[in-house]
């Protein structure tokens, strides 16, 4: 770590603010090929996704399966049971899950990589200079990675209510009675469904409708199953106010702009959404805009400010972890090898890690019809076809790819086992602006979840043995012999 007592102005190359996903690999990256660079950190190290996002989220949706396996095993001839949920211990598990990666995004470890640590906030002075306490940074290039924060919506009482974020949520160490939950959105709907399986009674409150950025088909199928499972979700259903009571907290509530009524728990979960880190950052003095989506950049993430980049959650756009290194990686393309990038080129998958899990990937069905019209094809399999989900037990889902007549792959929303995992396929294969044809052509092995995949892809050809023109080709054939 950087000693306090030196004052001298800093002049690194580059100067990252923020050590979330985007800001680690951009310094990471940039140390690699010896260029000097300072990185700010005015929190965790690691950021939002390491300390409060995906990484305790997955940790406390894998102890949710755990649990829910006990409760659906009799399809396999195993007798089941209520499993006895130590809930402290499952906030251990999800808390040596995080000290076990911290290693990876830590002080030392980014100090051995030759990079300069300073923790503090950063703010900025000048359209080239960041200011450290009382350390001065004049950097070449900037780079803002300081990520999002949960957005609290204005709700009358709120501010004197108790209230969970992602933030406080895994530091839970009692299992809530009854958590209500703000927001239908995948995280809302991740933590609805695990804290269900570990024995919560959940309510979901969305204002208009669950998962309505996934295929509306798909999330039908996700929510019917979450319902099963005993989580009450309540859609197009406005929250009017917050208040505490003596049990935990009451909301008054509106369905349908009509019928009111009230929502009782014990805790509250606010999962309505995120907002950017801009403030505190000193954005005018160095030139650089900013809205409440996020701060201004053009194409290749280059702010108002030529001097000053932004990535990841901060620049707006999809609010993934995956999206952050991608932008680090564009960045770094631009800043070190002055190649011309666009972030507009990249292939951004989605997962919902519900169960089953959602992966969207390209355009949706809405869009992709409202683009080709009549040109537009569905190709659709069902899970209820492929042997390895049916042998698992797991045989409700959906591979649906939309593509052009020629049969070049526009998009594809999975919904089933593994989807997650799958959907990287087709992120590749659009990427590359590949056709269905490609699947043919690659033998997978049997049984396993992408042979969905294939069959879905198989359905383009259908009508290939109708086609009189095809068969007149092998009546020709048939001649020779």
């Amino acid at each position: 770590m950087m000693n306090n007592k030196t004052k001298k102005t800093l002049t690194p190359d580059i100067c990252v603010i923020g050590a979330g996903s985007g800001g680690l690999s951009v310094a990471a990256a940039a140390a690699a090929f010896g260029v000097d660079v300072v990185l700010i950190e005015k929190a965790k190290m690691g950021g939002d996704c390491l300390n409060y996002g995906c990484v305790p989220s997955k940790a406390l949706i894998a102890a949710g399966k755990a649990a829910d396996t006990f409760r659906s095993s009799e399809k396999f001839g195993i007798a089941p049971h209520e499993p006895d949920i130590d809930f402290s211990r499952v906030h251990d598990h999800v808390h040596d899950v995080i000290a076990t990666i911290a290693p990876h995004d830590s002080v030392e470890r980014f100090e051995g990589l030759g990079v300069n640590v300073i923790q503090g906030a950063g703010v900025f002075i000048s359209a080239d200079t960041v200011q450290v306490g009382e350390q001065h940074i004049k950097a070449r290039r900037f780079v803002i990675a300081t990520g999002s924060s949960a957005a609290v919506p204005p709700i009358p009482g709120l501010e004197a209510t108790p209230y969970l974020t992602n933030e406080s949520l895994f530091h839970l160490k009692q299992r809530p009675e009854h958590l209500i939950i703000i927001g239908a959105g995948p995280i809302g709907m991740e933590m609805a469904q695990a804290h269900r399986r570990l024995g919560s009674r959940v309510t979901v409150i969305e204002a208009l409708q669950p998962l309505a950025t996934a295929d509306p088909d798909h999330a039908a199928l996700v929510i019917k199953a979450m319902e099963t499972e005993g989580v009450e979700i309540l859609a197009d259903s406005k929250v009017n106010s917050v208040e505490k009571t003596e049990q935990g907290i009451r909301l008054s509530i509106k369905v349908d702009d009509e019928a009111e009524g009230t929502v009782e728990g014990t805790h509250l979960l606010i999962a309505a959404g995120r907002t950017p880190n801009v403030a505190s950052l000193g954005l005018e003095a160095a030139g650089v805009k900013a809205t409440n989506k996020g701060i201004t950049t053009d194409d290749s993430l280059r702010t108002t400010n030529p001097r000053v980049y932004a990535i990841g959650d901060v620049a707006g756009g999809p609010q993934f972890t995956h999206a952050a290194g991608a932008h680090a990686s564009l960045v770094i393309r631009s800043i070190l090898f002055r190649l011309p990038t666009n972030k507009n080129s990249i292939t951004m998958p989605a997962v919902t890690y519900t169960q089953p899990e959602i992966g969207q990937v390209g355009l949706s069905e809405q869009q992709a019809r409202e683009l080709f019209g009549n040109k537009l094809k569905i190709l659709s399999a069902e899970f209820g076809g492929n042997d390895r989900a049916l042998a698992e037990g797991k045989g409700k889902g959906q591979v649906k790819l939309f593509t052009n007549v020629k049969g070049r792959i526009l998009g594809a929303s999975i919904v089933g086992p593994g989807a997650g995992e799958q959907i990287g396929l087709l992120s590749l294969m659009i990427a590359q602006k590949l056709k269905v044809g490609a699947l043919l052509g690659v033998v997978l092995p049997y049984p396993t979840l992408n042979e969905a995949i294939r069959r879905a892809a198989l359905t383009f050809y259908a009508d290939a043995p109708k086609n009189p023109w095809v068969r007149k080709v092998l009546a020709l054939l048939r001649r020779f012999g």
